[in-house]
């Protein structure tokens, strides 16, 4: 596969050890490319970074390093983005810190799609999967692009909702991309390669540091035109996620829960701060001012018929959208405990209920 002929020069620059990404820009500003830094005299160097990161500078990254980069760029499915390429993703240069370089694998298109972010808890409710890969089906067959970070829980339901859709999903990541964390997600992570995308600033090799995570939040905003929170508790990660769309002036929108719900808490009070309050992906579609694709056709074999659940659907009413279980079931319904189990599982196969630790329900919308 045929490479730029100075993309040796960007991952040279990216690979010395000490040297961040803010430096890295302050360098590419002073001297305009990468080649350039590398043979900088060391008296223009010390303005920007101290002795011994020029000294690095001077003996070059780690050879294998690089060589091992382009062993890996072999796969056509796999690309290295730096910031002086065209399809650069445009939405990352209006961002304080974008990263210098970027590591691809997958359908490189997408990087020019306009994108949602849809971000949540990694213990989230059935609910609350539920909503994540239904809101991103729709925002994506609308034509917005679904970015997430591929952790368990709403990320994951957000990137299956949107390789089902039309504008597909991509992941951006903690690690090197030649990793795959969790290694729960392994099938998912093939799937995203193949119909979507994965995406790292980490180079190659480069473990699950918890620390790198927080870090890639700002990418998976600063890509994004919106970003949607399903389910976050108080102190969730994803409001560091929502907090960094803020700053970056994105749009922030929320699904209200339970007042019930901890998971719930994080979404409320975003909405109090003046997060948009989304029932729907019309909701979404309206803020952003977006003109969404076409629908697609659907037959009505796709349709769910809940007609036929007969008395079963009656529980539906009393058990309402809060967690409960059996026993006040029982005293809502005036049904024995055996009748409301039996119903239960009768709703729970039809996947209008889900089953919670502790013999707790929740219906699933």
């Amino acid at each position: 596969m045929k490479h730029a002929p100075d993309l040796e020069s960007w991952l040279n620059l990216h690979l010395i050890e000490g040297l961040g990404n803010e430096s890295i820009r302050r360098l590419l500003v002073a001297f305009g490319h990468p080649q350039a830094v590398l043979s900088a005299p060391d008296a223009s160097l010390q303005r920007i970074v101290k002795e011994p990161v020029i000294k690095r500078i001077k003996q070059g990254a780690n050879r294998e390093k690089i060589a091992n980069v382009f062993k890996w760029l072999e796969d056509p499915a796999n690309a290295v983005i730096t910031l002086a390429d065209a399809d650069y993703p445009a939405q990352l240069l209006n961002i304080p810190d974008p990263p210098p370089l970027l590591y691809f694998k997958g359908r490189r298109e997408l990087l020019q799609f306009p994108a949602l972010a849809v971000v949540g808890s990694r213990n989230a409710t059935p609910q609350g999967l539920s909503n994540a890969e239904e809101f991103s089906e729709s925002a994506s067959n609308a034509g917005l692009c679904i970015i997430s970070g591929m952790a368990l829980g709403i990320d994951t339901a957000a990137h299956q909702g949107g390789l089902r859709g039309r504008a597909a999903s991509i992941a951006i990541v903690g690690t090197g991309l030649d990793i795959v964390y969790p290694a729960k997600n392994h099938t998912l992570a093939h799937q995203l390669a193949k119909q979507g995308a994965l995406i790292s600033e980490f180079p190659l090799g480069t473990p699950a540091i918890g620390r790198n995570f927080p870090r890639r939040n700002r990418i998976i905003s600063g890509m994004s035109r919106a970003c949607l929170v399903i389910e976050a508790a108080l102190h969730s990660g994803s409001l560091i996620t929502a907090r960094q769309a803020l700053e970056q002036g994105r749009e922030v929108m929320a699904i209200p829960g339970s007042i019930h719900s901890p998971l719930a808490k994080g979404c409320h009070t975003l909405i109090k701060q003046g997060a948009k309050l989304v029932e729907n992906v019309q909701d979404i579609l309206d803020e952003l001012n977006y003109l969404p694709l076409a629908p697609c056709k659907q037959t009505q074999n796709t349709i769910n018929d809940r007609s036929g659940l007969g008395e079963n659907a009656a529980l539906l009413n009393h058990l309402g959208y809060d967690a409960v279980d059996v026993d006040t079931l029982c005293a809502r319904s005036g049904l024995t405990a055996e009748v409301v189990s039996a119903m239960l599982l009768t709703l729970e196969l039809d996947g209008q209920v889900s089953s919670l630790p502790g013999g707790w329900y929740q219906r699933i919308q």
